[in-house]
């Protein structure tokens, strides 16, 4: 049994050495050359400091160097922080003071940023580090290392936004990466035939997937150009072009090809599983791509960045109509799902709870963030017996008589209008399933006490709001509307829904 993923990383390396890992479109590093890489990263780091278990920041373009500095700085006995390079300076220096850390890894460019941020610390180059000459003596070191690290030692972290606008510092261990890779692998037939099509920001959990699929299976991971994703056709034609046959974006991504009828110029000539999570993902915009592309396998999975990455899925096995909510589907291995209502009980099937995780893939807490740890990380409600944690995702979920979970919104996007409680994600996913929207987001004026939907499409709200007098109680139709060119996106592919509601101020 491995104790870590650099043990997992050399069981791949033994198989397929020469064979390519990684492709960023500007050049490729096969297993061997990573492997290389990241023992150069991972020296430069001792030679400053002997101390492990500290948190490494990487500063890089997304690119092959950013995987060979994750990579090292594992190797080292410490943990990485992707860091945005696009992020607001106020941002990132928030992160830096949060992390405290001593040394931190960038390329020429992006040192002279950090400096005139007015970063202290010791500034690692990537270019520097690949000057650097390997010693017997600097292996046996390492290897020493490797045989130190333990499973629940922390391998990321990932910062997510914060309510008060601190962001939190998710602390990810070996052992949930290890869980969830083995599940993936197992559970998707994943192969060193795979050529992942990474869509996902380094600093986004979602990229954990594809990162450590490679690591774990000898796939090759292709890191397609951000531009790509603007253009639908050029996305698809790159996708072909590269064979990519296996895929995990969010939905945003897979709506815009719908949305563009891409498919009508030119189908995906190699990809055959094609999974998703972030957000909710619309019927209407998957079964465009069921329709076109009937013989991949197609899966939805759910889960916050505090559960390395997803604690549910569903693999697509039946018809769905553009208006039906598409299940999140069951636990992942190693998972127990716990539906409980506000008072901390079991619900029962049907009805509406917050769904909480239990199980090795929870996050350790936040870094350096006791409260916040304690608030969302808590004791399982249902017995006080022995320690047990749980961990609340403030996501509204119910179980249907099919034993599938189904996602119904955000607790804070529950609200209370006109005596009745609402769920701003059902009317979200019914004017979906409108003909002639192409997508929507509803959101609530807390000021005017509305319900307010913006879409895109070329239909009028008018006929919108006729049509979901067959679908939804009149209380829950929106009252107000915005008719959108195109949604704001964030960082992570997501609609950016602060930024939508600027415009109810």
């Amino acid at each position: 049994m491995e104790c870590n993923f650099i043990e997992y990383f050399e069981k791949t390396l033994n198989k397929v050495s020469s064979k390519v890992a990684i492709d960023d479109n500007l050049s490729t590093l096969t297993f061997n050359e990573l492997n290389i890489n990241s023992d150069k990263v991972a020296i430069s780091i001792l030679n400053f400091s002997d101390e492990y278990r500290k948190p490494i920041p990487v500063y890089i373009p997304k690119s092959r160097w950013s995987v060979v500095s994750f990579l090292g700085i594992i190797k080292s006995g410490n943990f990485y922080v992707p860091l945005d390079i696009k992020s607001p300076v106020e941002r990132t220096l928030k992160i830096l003071e949060a992390l405290k850390s001593e040394c931190i890894i960038t390329d020429k460019e992006h040192e002279i940023k950090l400096i005139e941020i007015g970063y202290q610390g010791r500034i690692i180059t990537i270019e520097n580090v690949l000057d650097l000459y390997i010693s017997d003596y600097e292996i046996i070191r390492l290897s020493k290392i490797k045989n130190s690290i333990i499973d629940l030692d922390p391998i990321y972290s990932i910062f997510t936004s914060g309510s008060t606008g601190t962001p939190k510092g998710v602390l990810i261990s070996h052992r949930g990466v290890m869980d969830y890779i083995e599940w993936a692998i197992q559970t998707y037939n994943v192969t060193s035939n795979e050529i992942i099509g990474n869509q996902a920001p380094f600093y986004f959990d979602n990229s954990t997937l594809d990162i450590y699929l490679m690591l774990a299976s000898g796939a090759t991971l292709n890191i397609i150009p951000e531009d790509k994703f603007t253009f639908p056709i050029k996305l698809i034609e790159y996708v072909n072009e590269k064979e990519i046959n296996f895929v995990f974006w969010v939905p945003s991504v897979l709506n815009s090809v719908s949305n563009f009828d891409a498919f009508s110029s030119i189908l995906p000539t190699n990809l055959n599983k094609i999974l998703f999570a972030g957000e909710a993902m619309s019927n209407k915009h998957l079964n465009y791509w069921r329709n076109k592309c009937p013989n991949a396998l197609y899966s939805n999975l759910y889960g916050p960045t505090e559960i390395t990455v997803d604690c549910t899925y569903y693999i697509v096995d039946r018809k769905f109509n553009d208006d039906e909510s598409l299940p999140i589907g069951k636990a992942c291995k190693n998972t127990q799902i716990l539906i409980l209502s506000e008072k901390g009980k079991l619900v029962q099937r049907g009805e509406i709870g917050e769904l909480c995780v239990r199980g090795s893939s929870l996050a350790f807490g936040y870094y350096n963030d006791s409260e916040k740890t304690k608030s969302a990380f808590i004791q399982n409600p249902l017995h006080n017996l022995y320690p047990d944690i749980i961990y609340k995702t403030g996501d509204l979920v119910y179980e249907n008589e099919l034993e599938e979970y189904i996602f119904m919104g955000r607790k804070d996007s529950q609200i209370k209008h006109m005596g009745y409680r609402i769920e701003l994600g059902e009317i979200e996913t019914a004017i979906q399933g409108v003909q002639g929207v192409k997508n929507a987001c509803v959101l609530y004026d807390d000021t005017l006490k509305q319900i307010v939907g913006f879409y895109i499409g070329d239909i009028s709200n008018i006929e919108i709001r006729k049509s979901l007098m067959n679908t939804l109680p009149k209380y829950m139709i929106p009252t107000k509307w915005f008719i959108e060119l195109d949604f704001p996106l964030n960082a992570n592919g997501k609609v950016d829904r602060l930024e939508l509601k600027k415009k109810l101020e």
